[in-house]
């Protein structure tokens, strides 16, 4: 066969590829937007969470359909998840097996194992999971994840509903001192801006550079604000 009709129908086969993998991945996020929980499931997160009500409960669903969404942008790399509220009802949603596994299957294609709520650390596969969510969520909400003005919902969600032992975050460290009299009750708070690999500032993904890529690796590092976050 000429060479250069080799040549257009491998390009027009990885072109087609491309193509195909965007409306898939276009179709999974569809599907995670839209997505309907188990009945059952509120009643399961209020024995938890008791002063949370129906609107409430609904705020932490669209927080996990966040957290899955990030999950999804990030090529199905590990993400970390930066809210226990949601967090809880992540368990529990996954405690109906059958429903899981269906959701998973046709959200992912694979089978998504839960790991518990963490913030920023020494554990450096937790930070990088944590940084890879917190650039997808800002995404998700047209934030700038070098130069938060704003948290995303899924950080935001703790503090927002008052949750005990909830995590909170910041937008910007550079106000808040670092000492527990800059906790939100008794919890430590945890500063957006150290979540960027690169404190060199800039726009767009600096500082994500590696997350962006989806070549995955790095981890939070510190400078910055206050460093590695507050109470950490």
């Amino acid at each position: 066969m000429n060479p250069i009709l080799l040549a257009i129908l491998a390009a027009l086969a990885i072109i087609s590829y491309a193509i195909w993998r965007k409306w898939r991945s276009l179709k999974r996020a569809e599907f995670i937007r839209s997505f309907t929980l188990p009945a059952g499931l509120y009643n399961k997160l209020q024995k938890h969470h008791p002063d949370l009500g129906f609107k409430e409960c609904q705020l932490v669903a669209k927080g996990l359909r966040q957290f899955f969404l990030a999950y999804l942008s990030g090529g199905l790399k590990p993400v970390s998840m930066p809210s226990q509220v949601v967090d809880d009802l992540w368990h529990e949603f996954i405690l109906y097996t059958k429903h899981y596994q269906a959701f998973c299957q046709q959200a992912f294609g694979t089978f998504m194992h839960h790991t518990p709520a963490v913030v920023m650390g020494n554990d450096q596969s937790n930070n990088t999971g944590l940084r890879r969510c917190f650039y997808y969520a800002c995404r998700d909400e047209n934030i700038n994840p070098n130069k938060p003005l704003s948290m995303p919902l899924l950080f935001a969600i703790d503090a927002k509903l008052n949750i005990p032992n909830g995590f909170r975050y910041v937008a910007d460290c550079r106000n808040v001192r670092c000492d527990q009299s800059a906790a939100v009750g008794s919890a430590a708070v945890y500063c957006g801006g150290d979540f960027r690999a690169d404190f060199g500032g800039g726009d767009g993904v600096n500082g994500f550079s590696d997350i962006a890529g989806d070549s995955g690796g790095g981890d939070g590092g510190d400078g910055g604000g206050c460093g590695g976050g507050c109470g950490s």
